[in-house]
């Protein structure tokens, strides 16, 4: 079943394999735990928000709590307003929250719920308490991926929350795109040890990779708060990481509280980082400590002390197109060559930034943006590849290849770890390193001859 895939490559049009994506509501969910005391809110089917729950929940081993507008076959014909009002009314009566987030599905966004309206109408009837807020996205899953969810809900923070008072504060904004609690907490140390004022949002640091106290509590401590997102408008700068998951809500708090906005990538490896750190330290009116610059200098002579498990080696990448257009450049750093990459996103920028990229250093890379794991597995059997870099589900292409595999990105449904070992800044760029040279000499050791099987590498 794992090798069913032939190398025989014919066109589809119609037909996705394996997509190298997931739907918008993921992405959306995922944002609103980034706001401290918010209940996301799935406003559709009970089946929707299910899935979209256990994938977040399988991916960070955490429970994910949402809730659901409940859709059955009435409101599937005449609306969700009853559905939408009536859950308003529990969620604020049960579980009292500061904020509810109502993403959308397929079926409301079929229907065309009014959700704005329904609201409205809501807060009139008494369902929503005063001073509680409800923020809405637009999420269908026929269109965009989990990115664009994370970006539309990220956006929706800015048009419903943002105000500017005419007082500049001393802080900096940084919207750090679709990744891990563990590359959220990386930013805010950096920040810290330059001794920046930021505030990052959305936020989901010690909300999915919080300790073990004894007591539930079902709001952790962290997540950005409504009042520091509101504060957002007063801001010196934004720094946006990412063009697909951030660069719109950026945008959008430029035009509406008129903050200058830096639309960065994200920091994986030397150079995003240094980027990042410089922007950082440009806007925040500081210098960078010593304590980074050794940092980067560590990291430094950790890629000069292995350049030569690296250097020419050929790797497969997939997986969400902000974080491949950094770890490509982060590849070309290690003097390694990404001969194919692939999101299932879509957007035109992906295909584009890649090209520049890699035309000149690797002439011969494929790239392709709405693509499949399928295609890839496909390329990978008639030009073999050295190591292969993606989520979990990359892992029955990895068995059938006999490839070196690193799990990276969203979702890994089978390892533990990964939401507390960065990817971002030069400590994540130093995990990266060992993940991928440690699965390259795990093959090698357990395929070379007995003559060759040494103690040092």
């Amino acid at each position: 079943m794992l090798n069913g895939t032939k190398a025989e490559i014919v066109e589809r049009k119609a037909l996705r394999i394996n997509p190298a994506k997931t739907c918008q509501p993921i992405g959306a969910m995922y944002a609103a735990l980034g706001i401290h005391a918010c209940m996301p809110h799935s406003h559709g089917s009970q089946g929707c928000c299910s899935y979209h729950r256990s994938q977040l929940t399988r991916h960070f081993k955490e429970p994910v709590m949402a809730t659901s507008s409940s859709f059955t076959e009435g409101a599937s014909v005449f609306g969700g307003s009853a559905n939408l009002t009536q859950a308003l009314k529990n969620i604020f009566t049960i579980y009292d929250p500061e904020i509810v987030a109502v993403h959308t599905t397929c079926l409301s966004e079929v229907i065309g719920d009014d959700i704005p309206n329904i609201v409205r109408k809501a807060r009139d009837e008494g369902s929503v308490p005063a001073g509680k807020i409800v923020i809405h996205a637009n999420t269908p899953s026929f269109i965009g991926s989990h990115v664009s969810g994370f970006a539309n809900m990220t956006s929706a923070m800015v048009n419903y929350l943002a105000e500017k008072t005419g007082t500049t504060r001393n802080q900096v904004n940084v919207i750090p795109g679709f990744v891990e609690p563990a590359d959220m907490r990386e930013i805010k140390r950096l920040a810290a040890a330059l001794g920046a004022n930021i505030v990052m949002f959305p936020d989901t640091s010690n909300v999915l990779d919080g300790p073990l106290t004894g007591q539930y509590k079902m709001y952790p401590e962290g997540g950005a708060t409504v009042a520091q997102i509101k504060s957002s408008g007063d801001s010196i700068a934004t720094i946006a990481l990412g063009h697909f998951a951030s660069h719109v809500a950026a945008a959008t708090l430029e035009t509406k509280c008129n903050v200058p906005a830096a639309f960065l990538e994200l920091p994986i490896g030397i150079g995003a980082t240094d980027r990042f750190i410089d922007a950082l330290r440009s806007y925040a009116g500081v210098e960078v400590p010593a304590a980074v610059e050794l940092e980067r200098g560590r990291l430094v002579d950790l890629m000069s002390d292995l350049q030569q498990y690296f250097h020419g080696k050929r790797v497969a990448i997939a997986g969400d197109p902000d974080q491949l257009i950094s770890l490509t450049q982060f590849l070309l750093e290690l003097a390694m060559k990404p001969v194919f990459a692939i999101t299932g996103s879509p957007g035109n920028h992906y295909e584009k930034r890649m090209h520049e990229l890699l035309d000149k250093p690797v002439p011969e890379a494929k790239i392709k943006q709405n693509a499949d794991l399928f295609e890839l597995h496909q390329w990978m059997k008639n030009e073999p590849v050295d190591l292969f870099i993606t989520n979990t589900y990359g892992k029955h292409v990895a068995r059938a290849e006999n490839v070196p595999f690193v799990r990276f990105g969203f979702p890994i449904l089978d390892r533990t770890s990964h939401r507390f070992f960065p990817t971002l800044g030069y400590t994540g760029a130093t995990n990266l390193i060992n993940q991928m040279l440690n699965v390259l000499l795990d093959k090698k050791d357990r395929e070379c001859p007995e003559e060759l099987f040494e103690l040092v590498q």
